[in-house]
């Protein structure tokens, strides 16, 4: 490599915040969502970045977008292309996003072609004209995309070049950070090739873009594997490329080190007079209730009645279908005489349909958060669990219960009452809650199944867990009508081995009659 004269960056007039003798570090805005909570709060500013991943999984739309963030006429954004796309179709293409502003390029946000000086000359005469532009330009931000293709160049000259490489990017570090310009280098690698390349042992931030497909399904990850000076959120997370750019899915929904809501002790009402009873007064605020039973037995319509009787006191609330549109949703409550058309108008009732079959748990749990802060609902309704895992994709099953404890944690820890259904099979001869092993997950569980008696397949309830507070013991035969699930009066015991499905009759046969509808 030719020897340079050193260059020495320009003073200036603002210095870094020094408090109690240590150096204050300002995060900067990403501009994707869910990535300042990734990354502990936002990105350190004259930090020198690495972007790196295979083609295709949004690379350069997460540099556009930080550049669209943070560029300013007095402290605009280089972008150095090299040997890549063209300027002029990369913006054709990323004009597209919601984030674009047109009014930004050229005076905040700058294109400049570097591969005239990476094809004819050395590393020596690019790192001379990086050092001219941003020194000019007084930029607060520097992109060189693809950041590979100027390693390449030296890579192909064999093993002596390698001293020769590390200086270089050594020099561009220093060189960037004394100029407090923040910096991102963007590269197609594969993981084996972090092992002993020097870029990223220099980096400050390597930020790592994956997509794998599985059967029909497409899904980006993105992960922090580096990050100096502040503790990011370990581990994989979702992102998903739409007409708002980028956006990533924190692990920890965004609610990492957030204040728990105090447990108000308030009893919420099923809107089953009967079923509060066996309760204890009803769901404490706040817990999480599994309804199980086979298909056929009422969970959703004793679902629904729960947000019915929320809505009645006037009280928000959210309903997350998967196996069926919202429409028949509503139509079918309807016909249990619950009317849930004028809540969805007035503002106090979300039905949201999530069914593509390559979503994710944390994208689904965004969806559900972002209704709860509309609406300021306190109860949700999950309809069914066993939707909900279909709906995902396949790559998020083997996790879904890890996923299913982080999404119950977040909301009953924000004061959300959620009840979650999910079927099962009656085999007749067993008593389970869940095919899915998660009742640990749950404070209530309500089982519902179907028992023969007299040649009739009737229905029974019974509270089986109820945590942090008494409940009744009591098995009750219900209905279900016109009004939705109705309890009948207690009786004296005609009947043993109810939980058996195949009961045994030990008293007189009684003829008993549902409650009044009064008494629901």
């Amino acid at each position: 490599m030719k020897n340079k004269s050193v260059v020495t960056p320009r003073t200036r007039a603002e210095k870094p915040a020094i408090a109690a003798g240590k150096v204050t570090i300002r995060q900067l805005p990403t501009g994707v969502r869910g990535l300042d909570d990734i990354l502990g709060g936002g990105l350190p500013e004259y930090s020198f970045n690495i972007i790196a991943g295979t083609p295709g999984c949004g690379k350069t739309t997460l540099a556009h977008q930080f550049v669209f963030a943070n560029a300013t006429p007095k402290r605009p954004a280089l972008y150095f292309t090299v040997l890549g796309e063209p300027a002029i179709k990369m913006l054709r293409y990323q004009q597209q996003y919601s984030f674009f502003d047109s009014e930004k390029l050229n005076d905040s946000i700058r294109f400049i072609n570097l591969t005239e000086v990476v094809v004819e000359q050395d590393l020596s005469a690019v790192l001379a004209e990086i050092t001219k532009q941003v020194e000019k330009s007084n930029a607060g931000v520097v992109v060189v995309d693809s950041f590979r293709t100027v390693l390449r160049k030296v890579a192909q000259r064999g093993a002596e070049s390698e001293m020769e490489l590390q200086s270089f990017i050594q020099r561009l570090a220093m060189l960037l950070t004394s100029f407090q310009a923040t910096t991102f280098l963007i590269g197609e690698y594969t993981e084996s090739e972090m092992r002993d390349n020097p870029v990223f042992t220099v980096a400050d931030g390597l930020f790592w873009l994956s997509q794998v497909a599985e059967r029909n399904s497409v899904v980006r990850k993105l992960q922090i594997i580096k990050l100096r000076g502040q503790a990011s959120v370990p581990g994989l997370h979702t992102i998903r490329i739409g007409s708002y750019g980028l956006q990533a899915f924190s692990r920890t929904l965004g609610l990492a080190g957030r204040k728990t809501s105090p447990r108000s002790g308030r009893r919420l009402s099923t809107g089953i007079r009967e079923l509060d009873k066996l309760l204890g007064g009803g769901i404490p605020e706040g817990d999480s209730v599994l309804i199980a039973g086979p298909s056929g037995t009422g969970k959703s319509a004793l679902a629904t009645q729960f947000i019915d009787a929320g809505i009645r006191k006037g009280e928000s609330g959210i309903i997350a279908i998967f196996e069926e549109r919202p429409e028949g949703y509503v139509a079918r409550a309807a016909g249990l005489g619950l009317d849930l058309s004028k809540p969805q108008q007035a503002g106090k009732l979300e039905v949201l349909y999530l069914r593509p079959l390559d979503l994710s748990v944390d994208e689904t749990m965004q969806e559900i958060l972002d209704a709860v802060k509309r609406t300021g609902a306190k109860r949700l309704v999950i309809d069914s669990l066993v939707g909900f895992e279909m709906a995902i994709a396949p790559g998020f099953r083997a996790d879904f219960r890890e996923s299913l404890y982080r999404m119950i944690g977040a909301l009953t820890g924000a004061g959300v009452t959620i009840v979650s259904t999910v079927e099962i099979e009656d085999s007749f001869t067993s008593f389970q809650f869940s095919h899915y092993a998660i009742s640990f997950l749950t404070d209530d569980i309500i089982r519902l199944r179907y028992v023969e008696i007299d040649g009739q397949l009737r229905k029974i309830l019974v509270v089986v867990k109820m945590r942090g507070g008494n409940h009744s013991k009591d098995i009750r035969e219900y209905v279900i009508d016109d009004s939705g699930v109705v309890l009948i009066r207690p009786h004296s015991t005609e009947y043993t081995r109810l939980t058996s499905g195949l009961p045994e009759r030990v008293g007189e046969r009684k003829e008993i009659a549902p409650e009044p509808k009064a008494l629901k």
